[in-house]
Parts: C-alpha cells; structure tokens; sequence
C-alpha cells in the first residue's frame, strides 16, 4: 500500500527494497558538503560516548563501570538482563557477602557472584571465596586449574545499584549479531541522514 507522498517500490523488487531505496536515494542527494558534515556529526557522538565511559572508569575505579547479568546464577538477587552499575575503590575492603564481578583467568566473559568466606593472612593481604546465590556450589570449578581464591587483583568491580532488565538488548544483541548490526547500520543512517531544522 502507498502512503501519502512516498513511491513503490520497483517492480520485482519486493517490499524490503522501498525503504532501502529511499536510504539510497536521499544520499545520493546530499551534497559533498551535508555529507561530510552529517559523518562528523556521527563521529562525535561516538567519541562522546567513549568519553563518558572513560570518564565513568576515572570515577569508579572499575574498568567496566556498567555489566549486564548474563546468567540466572545470582537470582533472586539479580536476574539475566539486569544492569549493574559497579565502583572497585582499592582502600575498600572486600567483605562477606557484598557481590562482586570478577575475571578468571582463560575466560573472556567476567562473573557476578557473592563473596561467601574471606582469607586475611598476617600481612594483610586478603583471599576470598566466591558463590553464585542460585548455585548449589562455591565457584573454585570456576577459577583456573589448581586455584582456590580470588585475591583483590581479580576483582573489576564490586556492585553498587542495578537496573532490572534494561541489559535485555544486550543480551539480544550478543545471541542475534545480525539484530545487532541491523540496528547499528539504522542507527548510523539515521544520524547520517538527519537533517539540521
């Protein structure tokens, strides 16, 4: 159906062809000049985001300030989709109980899970034991090969608020990467044919 102001889509081309064409066709009447402009624009909002995020690392102490719950392993806590928001300050003492996102070494994804047991030595230095709330067992299957606590140095960040669920569309994103570069590919067009009022 034809709606008011627009054009079929060629004959034989079927329906995913009219908005495509219409993408094509309104950058081949942008000028060199709106272009190029329209291309700065879209790397700017990238390099802001980047900015916000390295600023986000200076003042959390995290290098991922903002992780998503991948597994059902910390329910009723946390459930698969939620958003965590995280600080890792190094004068901060761990403590029993407080959750942690950890990375282990030969696994690329880090790991949410609660701090059941610590280990102080003599000289101050603290191990810990971790435990997903939703798992029967601790974490040491988790850990590499002949490890049996994680030291502070493990830790990427200590969980501080949440979101319930707003981390869906990453989870979507990372099961479908087809959405995922859909969406990327609408996104940047639309910054890029977004015309100044």
């Amino acid at each position: 159906r034809e709606g008011a102001g627009s054009f079929p889509p060629p004959a034989g081309c079927g329906l995913p062809c009219g908005p495509a064409m219409d993408l094509f066709g309104d950058l081949r009447r942008m000028n060199k000049r709106q272009l190029y402009y329209q291309v700065l624009n879209f790397a700017m909002i990238v390099s802001s985001a980047l900015m916000i995020w390295k600023g986000l690392i200076v003042v959390t102490g995290s290098e991922s300030p903002i992780v998503v719950v991948l597994s059902g392993s910390m329910e009723p806590a946390f459930h698969r989709g939620d958003l965590l928001f995280l600080t890792n300050f190094h004068d901060d003492p761990i403590r029993a109980g407080e959750i942690v996102v950890f990375k282990v070494e030969g696994r690329d994804i880090p790991i949410v899970h609660r701090v059941i047991k610590i280990h102080e030595k003599e000289n101050g230095n603290i191990k810990f034991l971790t435990k997903g709330d939703n798992n029967e067992v601790d974490d040491r299957g988790l850990y590499k090969e002949g490890q049996n606590w994680l030291e502070k140095k493990d830790v990427v960040g200590r969980a501080r608020g949440f979101l319930p669920y707003v981390g869906m569309v990453t989870i979507i994103m990372n099961d479908y990467p087809k959405f995922k570069y859909a969406l990327l590919a609408v996104m940047g067009a639309y910054v890029l044919l977004k015309r100044e009022s």
